[in-house]
């Protein structure tokens, strides 16, 4: 139940950052979210299980959209997994 409170915690936190205004469109903010989400996502599944951490994975990821968008970008570059561009004449 704990770590519920402090994914809670950290998701009202994200949401006050992002309201905030920042000279690096939040980047370094996000970094640091991202350090302090990743051990509380971790506490979440070991704690409530992998079903109650998929929805809070799904909950921080729709406040961090633009990192998680970069690295699946750069996943399918890495991949080369790349959109089919349409041939037809």
């Amino acid at each position: 139940m704990l770590s519920l409170i402090f994914a809670c915690l950290w998701l009202v936190s994200a949401n006050v950052i992002g309201m905030l205004p920042s000279r690096d469109h939040h980047w370094t903010a996000a970094y640091i979210l991202i350090a302090l989400g990743l051990p509380i996502l971790i506490w979440v599944i070991v704690q409530n299980g992998v079903l109650i951490g998929f929805l809070v994975l799904a909950a921080a990821s729709s406040i961090l959209r633009w990192p998680v968008v970069y690295l699946w970008r750069w996943i399918k570059r890495k991949t080369g997994v790349t959109k089919q561009e349409d041939t037809e004449t």
